[in-house]
Parts: C-alpha cells; structure tokens; sequence
C-alpha cells in the first residue's frame, strides 16, 4: 500500500524557517542582511511573510548557511502550493450548498459517469471534473439550453444539464466524417430499415451509418424528472450530435424523437440546439420543432400512403403489419402513429416494442 502524502491545513511561510534558523546560529537580521547583501527591509519583510525567498535570495541563503538554493526555493513553492490547495478546499465548502440541485448524482454514478461517493466534498469534485468547470455555480452558463428551454416547472434544470453534459462527453469518442447533408439524405433509406431491427442489432449500426454523415448518436439512459426525449446540437461545423434517451420506452417514440432530431439537422442552422421534451404544448421554437415533426413523419411514412392507407378504413393489426411491411418499416412506427392521431394507445400496443438500456 502506496503511502499517503502530508497535506497541512495550514500554510506555513518559508520565512518562518529562516527565522528560526537565524535564531538557532545567533544571527540577527541585520547580520543575514551584511553577508547576503540583500536590505534588511526584505530579510524584515520575508521573515514576516510578507515577502517570497526568491530564486536569487534562495542561492544567497544556501551560501550563508551552507545548505542547497533548492531547499529555500522548495520552501516557497511547498508554501504557494499548499495556499493554493486551501484555498480550493475552501472554495469546495461553498459548493456544498448547491449539491442539493443534483438530484441526479446517483444516476450519474450509476452510468459510470461520475464515482459512487456519499462524500459531500468528494462529489462536488467529481461534477466540477464532469462539467469541465471550476464552480457548480457556471452550470447555467456551459448548459444554458437546459436552464432555457426547460421552460416546465417539474423541470430539474441541473439533472437536464447533466443528461446533455452525458452526450457531449459520450460523443467526444465517436469518430465521425464531416457533415454532408447529401450523404444523410441518401442514408435515409438504411436508417428506415434499422427499425425493423432488434434494439443489439441497430444501436451499433445507427452509430455507424450516422457517422459516415457527419452525426454522432449518443444512446443516454433518461434521468428523472428531466422529461426529455432527445436533444441535437452542433459540436464543430463538421460534427453533429443526436442525443436520445428512453423516455416512453418504446421503440416508435425513440425513431420518431431520432427522426425529429434529423429533420433540425437538415432545416435548421449550425448555431442552434434543440432539447425535444415530452411536452409539446410548452415548446420555446415551436415552429421548428413542428417542422422537425413533419420531418419524421413524412420520412416514415409519405403523405400520399398515409392517405391511401387511411381512406382503405381498415387499422386492424394485420392491416397495419402489411401497410408497414409495403413501407419497409416496423408495424410499431404505423402503431405508433395511430395511437397519437386517435388518442387509443391500447388497440395497437402489441405491436409497440419495448426498449430497455443495458448497462455499458
């Protein structure tokens, strides 16, 4: 086992050594001032902490009482060291307080995010090195989306700057081409297919198809009281994000909430960011969003077969596995379609897969 290493709780200035070694020789400050040919001002003033041993004043030192300039010189640095570390620890108590708006600690632990601690102190730390900031006080500034646009009352703020922080960090790994519109547009056709896919078969291959564009998908587990679906932002001019979580657990909602997300990508600008929650009565960019949803819902299913699909009259379960099957999609998007135009999530539930997020 590794020894652990002295950290004072106080800082003791060098000139408080030179001043019993002074003491210990006989020598008063006057003396040390003739033989190093510094004042007796600044002797004064060192002894007094109210001045640094200098690299010069170190070598003086070590020449007059036949020790090493880099004991002097480590001597200051040890004690500007140690200040430094006080004070950061000081600094961290007044963080404390501002724990209480991250509800969301234990879900960040849980996802490997951030260690599992219950110390107070340990914590505030690990959200600081989480955020990449040096006061839980800027988190409203780094994540201003989430303190904007959770315009909800029920709305944890924090817990949502937390679930977009996951995105970013998750997204930072993925490898991505630069963004080309036409090459999303021509992989449209691949992405539909992926619904008709097992959730182990089309995580990795949604990642990798949207690489090739310019996209990185991020699959993050849905934090309490946060009410989101989905989030997109850019992160470079080349490099766009898609962040998804579970709200609903069902597969129709996670393709709609990706194909929104998509549909902000293709018509909307590079300095935007969307955070699509469950609510849609209270968006801030509600005419985006809305143009996000035709997006989804014509690239599912075009306007003339949902129409022809419509007049037939028939939504029975067959009926919609075959119109489902003609589009190359899941039954689960037709399902979750009607649901929502009718306002009846029971008739076609059996089709609508659920989805779970396994531990990474």
């Amino acid at each position: 086992m590794g020894q652990k290493s002295y950290k004072p709780n106080i800082a003791i200035h060098p000139g408080k050594t030179l001043e019993e070694t002074i003491e210990a020789l006989n020598m008063t400050q006057i003396d040390l001032a003739d033989r190093t040919g510094l004042t007796k001002k600044t002797i004064n003033e060192i002894i007094q902490g109210k001045n640094p041993i200098t690299p010069d004043s170190a070598i003086k030192f070590g020449a007059v009482f036949g020790t090493s300039a880099s004991f002097w010189n480590n001597l200051q640095m040890n004690y500007e060291a140690t200040i430094i570390r006080l004070k950061a620890e000081e600094n961290i108590e007044e963080e404390i307080p501002l724990l209480k708006n991250f509800g969301c600690y234990a879900e960040l632990a849980k996802w490997d995010y951030v260690e599992k601690t219950n110390d107070p102190k340990q914590k505030v730390k690990n959200l600081l090195n989480f955020f990449g900031i040096s006061s839980l006080k800027l988190v409203p500034t780094v994540q201003e989306i989430a303190f904007r646009q959770a315009r909800h009352k029920k709305v944890s703020k924090e817990s949502l700057a937390s679930w977009l922080r996951c995105g970013e960090i998750d997204a930072q790994k993925i490898e991505t081409q630069k963004f080309n519109k036409n090459k999303l547009y021509n992989s449209i056709n691949k992405l539909r297919s992926l619904t008709m896919e097992t959730p182990e078969k089309f995580s990795e291959k949604l990642v990798e198809i949207c690489s090739s564009f310019g996209v990185a998908v991020t699959f993050i587990p849905y934090f309490k009281n946060t009410y989101v679906n989905a989030a997109t932002k850019w992160i470079t001019p080349d490099k766009a994000l898609i962040q998804l979580s579970l709200r609903g657990k069902r597969d129709d909602i996670f393709w709609f909430s990706f194909f929104h997300e998509l549909g902000h990508l293709v018509k909307h600008g590079k300095k935007e960011q969307f955070v699509d929650f469950e609510d849609k009565k209270n968006r801030l960019l509600k005419g985006k969003e809305d143009e996000a949803d035709e997006f989804a819902r014509n690239t599912f299913i075009p306007k003339a077969e949902y129409s022809e699909f419509m007049e037939q009259n028939d939504f029975s379960i067959d009926a919609v596995k075959r119109f489902a099957k003609k589009l190359g999609i899941s039954p689960s998007i037709v399902a979750g379609r009607l649901s929502y135009e009718t306002g009846d999530w029971s008739k076609w539930s059996s089709l609508r897969k659920k989805l779970e997020f396994a531990k990474k």
